[in-house]
């Protein structure tokens, strides 16, 4: 047994050589903050070899049969792993690369399953039916927010009081019509009501307040009504007579101002 683990030992130690000799060199470790790298095509390398991370570990979590904390520890470094993602992206664009977060594939994004009010953190996989979570998918969202009176009182306008229902042209007629209807139901209710009285000769109403004999204010009218009223007619002037008056006044005036005192105008 130890011979042939020495032997898988230096099959893999072989195995390993040969790639980092065809990789180049020694092979290089990810930097563990991504603003310490300056170079734009070590960033995209860095960044590309996190992508490839993660899809290896999102296509583990798939298999439920793992069991629970082995699940938990792969949704842990998924969540890690894309937020180094991230990380790198920012980078990338502020070294003047292309924006990832923006025109990059969201498919690794769209696998994972964030649960309400826990923003960030999302499951991969079997993670979301471990014990625990899927209670946590299965609540209900939270109400809407309450709108404001502010909120309410933008929709309200000329509309909302019916300042404009008659512009569509189809309320008039139909009140025209429901007017005319109305007219003839009430036209045909007073004939049938004024049929039947004249059939059934109806006695006369009885008078409900009947005249004093004693009141003083009845024999006041009657002597109001006797006495001969103290306002006389007065004859109104037509304005013919007030343009002749006017013009006889006009002409003494002008007799005065030129010395004609003794001439006086006639009376026509």
């Amino acid at each position: 047994m130890a011979r042939n683990a020495e032997k898988a030992m230096t099959t893999l130690a072989r195995w390993r050589a040969a790639q980092v000799q065809e990789a180049g060199g020694q092979r290089e470790r990810r930097p563990y903050l991504a603003s310490e790298c300056n170079d734009l095509q070590q960033a995209e390398k860095w960044r590309l070899q996190i992508v490839r991370e993660i899809a290896k570990k999102v296509a583990q979590i798939q298999n439920a049969g793992l069991g629970e904390f082995r699940i938990r520890d792969l949704n842990d470094e998924i969540n890690k792993l894309m937020r180094e993602k991230r990380h790198w992206e920012v980078q990338i664009k502020a070294l003047g690369g292309p924006d990832h977060a923006r025109v990059g594939p969201k498919m690794l994004d769209q696998d994972g399953k964030e649960v309400p009010g826990n923003r960030g953190y999302k499951y991969f996989g079997a993670a979301k039916d471990l014990p625990g979570v899927r209670e946590l998918f299965e609540q209900e969202p939270p109400p809407p927010a309450r709108r404001t009176r502010a909120d309410l009182m933008r929709d309200v306008d000329a509309d909302y009081y019916g300042y404009r229902d008659d512009d569509d042209g189809l309320l008039l007629p139909l009140e025209k019509e429901a007017e005319k209807k109305a007219i003839a139901q009430a036209i045909e209710e007073w004939r049938r009501n004024k049929e039947q009285n004249e059939d059934q000769d109806l006695p006369e109403e009885e008078n409900i307040y009947p005249e004093d004999p004693d009141d003083k204010r009845i024999e006041d009218d009657d002597d109001m009504t006797d006495k001969p009223s103290g306002t006389s007619l007065v004859a109104v002037p037509s304005q013919k007579d007030i343009e002749e008056a006017l013009l006889r006044r006009k002409k003494q005036e002008l007799l005065e101002r030129y010395g004609c005192l003794d001439v006086k105008l006639e009376d026509s």
